[in-house]
């Protein structure tokens, strides 16, 4: 079945506009992907009628409030297949990493224990296990990077040992789009009783993510990247593990009793959720969830990979156009450079004309360190993209090189 992309178009207020006089082309998916109107809609309603605290408020508008909340985190636990008790709300895919990383690498790790991580990560998924490193005696390790951008898995026997206690990796590169063979990577992590962390920030807005059947601990991601607000994400993790972690954070919604002599938590979900939580924001999460879980994922996710062999196909046909990570399993992520061009230039100029693009080193220094590169030009597709967009992007390309 194909997908109707005039359809979902329609339901995206953002793409009807202009930029700099230009039909917008919106190709920076990655960054944050645009909201469809049951999104929109959902926030506005949540404020103009259901706004107050949440969970001890004795009065109708608490009890609507608290009622939206927790509708919305059924709604991630259906999108995820997963139990309502094992759905935190965080402020996206780096706070619930951060809180992984310190509460439960913080209590797991000691001296001689390793952290395998890969050459891929965005710094969320780097930095906050070279903190906890450094704080227990533990030992990052990297997996390489193969020749077309997928991970090298050639040493991974030597790499994931009996010392590996975590291996946290995205379940799909932001920087070049490279989908990762993470159930391989689960099933081998298993036999070393190693724990799983994935970063599903670029992966679950593509297709379909079932944590119960992939056996990873934990799964973040982020509200945002999949058609809900900003400032919301949500950390999964497998009950048992989140019961025996410390809080990450203290006060408010966390707190079961507190004295001057001892403090004690709340039960799960609310140990992890200090303050008064990001309520509008995991409304329009839920919002989107639902709207996504209503259309075709299959559709989506053959509509996207057509998109990226179309764009794949011109990218190669264009003279001295270099696609940086052409590895054979990827979501919808063009990345590339132009010859005696940089891509920041190539970006500002792809603005002027209407299209939008990401440049730069995409928060993974470590990769393009090992690329050898500054940065890329990225432009990555979301359901709503079209061929006539890629056709936009390098009927652009052609005016760039033609100016410079």
């Amino acid at each position: 079945m194909s997908l109707d992309v005039h359809a979902i178009r329609e339901q995206f207020p953002i793409l009807q506009q202009t930029a700099h006089g230009k039909p917008l082309v919106y190709l920076d998916n990655a960054a944050t992907t645009q909201k469809p109107v049951a999104v929109i809609d959902a926030v506005d309603n949540y404020y103009r009628t259901q706004n107050s605290n949440v969970h001890r408020g004795a009065h109708y508008l608490g009890d609507l409030a608290t009622a939206a909340l927790e509708d919305a985190r059924l709604s991630v636990a259906r999108f995820l297949n997963a139990e309502r008790e094992e759905v935190i709300w965080t402020k996206g895919t780096t706070e619930s990493l951060n809180l992984v990383a310190h509460s439960f690498g913080g209590s797991q790790l000691k001296a001689g224990d390793e952290v395998l991580v890969s050459t891929l990560e965005h710094h969320a998924n780097i930095v906050p296990w070279q903190q906890v490193c450094e704080r227990t005696g533990a030992t990052l390790k990297v997996i390489p990077l193969a020749a077309d951008g997928s991970l090298n898995l050639s040493d991974i026997d030597n790499l994931l040992t009996g010392n590996t206690k975590i291996l946290s990796i995205a379940h799909a590169s932001n920087a070049l789009g490279t989908l990762n063979p993470v159930a391989e990577l689960i099933t081998k992590a298993r036999k070393v009783g190693a724990y799983v962390v994935l970063d599903g920030a670029q992966a679950v807005s593509h297709f379909s993510v079932d944590v119960k059947a992939l056996d990873c601990d934990f799964y973040a991601f982020s509200g945002h990247k999949i058609f809900g607000p900003t400032g919301i994400g949500v950390l999964y993790g497998k009950k048992d593990l989140l019961n025996a972690m410390p809080p990450y954070q203290t006060g408010g919604e966390m707190i079961e009793t507190v004295s001057f002599e001892k403090s004690t938590w709340n039960r799960l979900p609310y140990k992890f959720e200090a303050g008064t939580p990001h309520i509008a924001g995991a409304v329009g999460l839920g919002a989107a969830l639902e709207w996504l879980m209503a259309q075709d994922r299959e559709a989506i996710w053959e509509h996207e990979k057509a998109l990226l062999a179309y764009a794949t196909e011109k990218a190669k046909a264009f003279p001295g156009l270099r696609i940086i990570g052409d590895a054979e399993h990827k979501v919808g992520v063009l990345s590339f450079l132009i010859d005696n061009t940089h891509p920041s230039d190539v970006g500002t100029l792809l603005d002027q004309q209407g299209v939008a693009v990401r440049t730069g080193h995409h928060c993974t220094m470590p990769l393009m360190a090992a690329l050898q590169i500054p940065g890329t030009v990225r432009a990555s597709f979301a359901p709503y993209n079209t061929h006539a967009d890629v056709d936009a992007l390098f009927a652009g390309l052609e005016k760039i090189i033609k100016f410079l």
